[in-house]
């Protein structure tokens, strides 16, 4: 099984660009985009089950230093995907 979910990110301001790339390095980001409004950062990953989710999530992301805020959204069904 795989789970796919968006996590829309919350850094110190000013850290954004290199936190984008610190985080850009982690296997389970298969995207990472800047996004101006409530949140700084929104990511995709990729995982194979909830409970590495939740082990992505409290052991890699949310204990870096510059995270103020992390909000999930699990992905139940992609109706439309873009080719690179």
């Amino acid at each position: 099984m795989v789970l796919l979910a968006y996590v829309l990110i919350t850094v110190k301001s000013g850290s954004e660009r290199e936190f984008l790339k610190q985080i850009s390095k982690f296997n389970q980001v298969v995207e990472a985009n800047l996004v101006i409004g409530e949140n700084d950062i929104v990511i995709k990953i990729d995982v194979k089950d909830i409970s590495h989710m939740d082990k992505f999530l409290t052991d890699k992301l949310r204990v870096l230093p510059d995270v103020f805020l992390t909000t999930t959204m699990i992905i139940t069904e992609q109706f439309k995907t873009k080719k690179a």
